[in-house]
């Protein structure tokens, strides 16, 4: 509640941000090689799509490699590309089977293969704006060489599907353009998404690339990232994605972001001392902020519901185990989170694009409750099969999907978290 209140109140001075302003095109000899890696799971539906828009990027193809990474057994998504003619500058590799079969173990294989000095990662349904490489690259070239990673806002094109989707455009709306640049204008580790990330490679392989076992591979190589002493900027670059919009796909997806923020909290936590060294404490009390105190959130907010029957004039059981004032402050704790939610929802839909969200932001309420299925899944997931990488299904809403992606995005800030 405090980190979201924090936050909303940057967001509120955003004019004191210096704003990023995209200059003159940058000449074709002065941009770098930049190679994309696109991690394929049984994908079919999506391909086409995919291809579509990396067709789309406005960037010298003989400065561009994209690499569609699949794993070897994965006949649908081989079946579907054999059928497909692709430019000499899309490539694509077979990762050899292993003991697992996640992301980051893909992205590792890939790495190798890669040829860029900027390595930049996309999701099978994303949809980037044209120029977003001509904006990395730019960035990446103005800042100083602790600039290790960009990371673009992602949105989604189905935020009228139906309430699921909806809700769940307001809570990306809400991260990324609110919490994350709040995060790095505190100066805070900030958890990576799974797309639109574009590192310099030199750094990424200096961090070993991504923890393979590890199914957030993002938070956790945000927090690394910090450790390492380099920082991660907010560039103002959308690409859209495919929000999840079926209540138990919703829930499985959920379920694996939490064990991986869960596992992400342990891994770094095994040695308190040596994470306070590295990230000094304010960044440390961050990562405790972040991560444990998202995880708590979940796990008690079955608890923290009860206090409904406080409100409503009903029997409580906690009210004869501690004292009316401690009751009554947990109480005005629980209510004032659920307005700091519905007042920061409500700011992150005030751009145009999302104002149709404007009306479904107060129904949150009924929509968080679904986190907590998911992280008690994830829990007992981490119990028996920790590595497990829940697979999202892609494709389920391209009919809503625009020809192409936005050219001329809102006006959005540059964010520095250095």
């Amino acid at each position: 509640m405090a980190l979201k209140l924090t936050t909303a109140i940057l967001f509120l001075h955003r004019g004191a941000m210096a704003s990023f302003k995209y200059k003159n095109r940058a000449t074709d000899t002065a941009l770098p090689k930049i190679s994309i890696m696109v991690p394929l799971l049984k994908e079919s539906a999506i391909v086409s799509h995919l291809l579509t828009h990396l067709r789309q990027l406005d960037y010298p193809k003989n400065l561009l490699q994209v690499i569609l990474v699949m794993e070897r057994d994965d006949i649908t998504t081989a079946k579907t590309l054999a059928g497909t003619k692709l430019p000499p500058w899309i490539t694509a590799i077979d990762v050899p089977r292993g003991t697992i079969k996640t992301k980051p173990r893909a992205l590792n294989y890939a790495l190798d293969h890669c040829r860029g000095s900027i390595i930049g990662v996309y999701d099978a349904e994303d949809a980037p704006e044209p120029d977003q490489l001509r904006k990395v690259a730019r960035r990446f070239a103005e800042s100083d060489e602790k600039l290790a990673c960009v990371q673009g806002t992602l949105d989604f094109y189905n935020s009228r599907t139906n309430w699921l989707s909806r809700c769940f455009s307001i809570e990306y709306a809400t991260w990324f353009r609110i919490i994350l640049p709040g995060l790095a204008r505190l100066r805070l580790p900030v958890p990576l998404g799974g797309t639109t990330l574009f590192f310099r490679r030199h750094i990424l392989e200096e961090l070993g690339g991504w923890d393979s076992h590890n199914v957030t591979e993002d938070a956790d190589i945000g927090i690394r990232l910090t450790r390492f002493g380099y920082h991660t900027e907010l560039l103002p670059t959308v690409t859209l994605e495919e929000a999840n919009c079926r209540g138990w796909p919703w829930i499985r997806q959920r379920s694996r972001w939490l064990k991986g923020y869960a596992v992400t909290w342990a891994v770094h936590m095994r040695a308190p001392k040596t994470l306070l060294r590295d990230m000094g404490l304010w960044q440390f009390f961050g990562v405790q902020l972040l991560f444990a105190g998202t995880l708590s959130q979940f796990f008690l907010a079955p608890l923290l519901w009860t206090f409904w029957l406080a409100f409503l004039a009903l029997p409580h059981p906690l009210t004869g185990f501690m004292p009316n004032w401690a009751f009554y402050t947990l109480g005005g704790i629980y209510l004032m989170s659920e307005v700091i939610n519905i007042i920061v929802g409500m700011l992150a839909c005030t751009q145009a694009k999302h104002r149709h969200l404007l009306k479904w932001v107060p129904s949150l309420h009924f929509y968080f409750p679904l986190g907590s299925v998911a992280a008690y899944k994830g829990f007992l997931e981490l119990l028996y099969k920790p590595f497990y990488w829940d697979k999202t299904a892609h494709g389920i809403s391209l009919a809503t999907t625009p020809a192409q992606p936005p050219t001329k995005p809102e006006r959005q800030h540059h964010v520095s978290g250095g």
